[in-house]
């Protein structure tokens, strides 16, 4: 691949969503001295944030909507007596704590220091601007971004084709010469396929191996292809 520029996702990509994620909760669990079994509502919490986000990427429901019934869903599932006003804090808390951790996927800053003395490098995201931000900053890799390329900014959220054509066209970047790297197949490889962008789908989360696509399993294996 004669590529010229590289875009990553975000959350799941470099910056590693359940751990942050997890650490965040535990702030809230002490702050509103909440008895749920921990380990139990964080495992049930990530299947019921990716059906919210998936829900919110297809535009099917509000950010607001998104942020309390996440919430809720998994409280309602216990069965705890949670007032709905604790609830809307909570969900305030959660988004500030969130970007607060700086826990970045393994091999994250070692292939971001091989990759930007030859790339271009950006980020297409689905995250909210003033959260994405944050994160990047506080896990100090944003100075390997030349801009940074958020749903909430341009308007559309991945797989929509818009998001990756404003990117191509802000960065000044051809789809044969660019390749976008990200976990979600949906959003990050159909999206970016459709204008025909090279692809690498990041498999690290326990999705199902498949051949439908170029795929790693770490992030340094893009080392031996880039």
């Amino acid at each position: 691949m004669l590529i010229k520029s590289i875009f990553f996702d975000l959350d799941h990509t470099l910056w590693d969503f359940e751990k942050n994620s997890e650490l965040s909760f535990k702030k809230i669990f002490k702050k509103y001295t909440i008895t749920i079994n921990f380990e139990k509502f964080i495992e049930s919490y990530i299947p019921i944030n990716f059906k919210y986000w998936k829900l919110y990427r297809n535009g099917e429901i509000s950010k607001e909507f998104l942020r309390y019934n996440r919430l809720k869903e998994v409280f309602n599932l216990f069965d705890y007596e949670i007032d709905d006003k604790i609830i809307d804090k909570i969900s305030h808390d959660y988004i500030e704590f969130l970007p607060e951790n700086n826990k970045l996927m393994d091999g994250a800053i070692e292939i971001l220091e091989y990759l930007k003395p030859k790339y271009r490098l950006f980020i297409i995201t689905n995250g909210f601007r003033d959260v994405q931000d944050k994160k990047l900053k506080n896990s100090n890799i944003k100075h390997y971004f030349e801009a940074i390329y958020d749903s909430e900014s341009v308007g559309v959220k991945k797989p929509d084709p818009k998001i990756f054509r404003h990117a191509l066209t802000d960065s000044g970047s051809g789809p044969n010469e660019s390749l976008m790297v990200g976990d979600n197949y949906e959003a990050d490889v159909l999206g970016a396929k459709k204008l025909n962008i090279n692809t690498i789908h990041f498999v690290a989360h326990g999705e199902k191996i498949h051949n439908k696509n170029e795929t790693i399993h770490k992030l340094m294996e893009l080392k031996s292809i880039l």
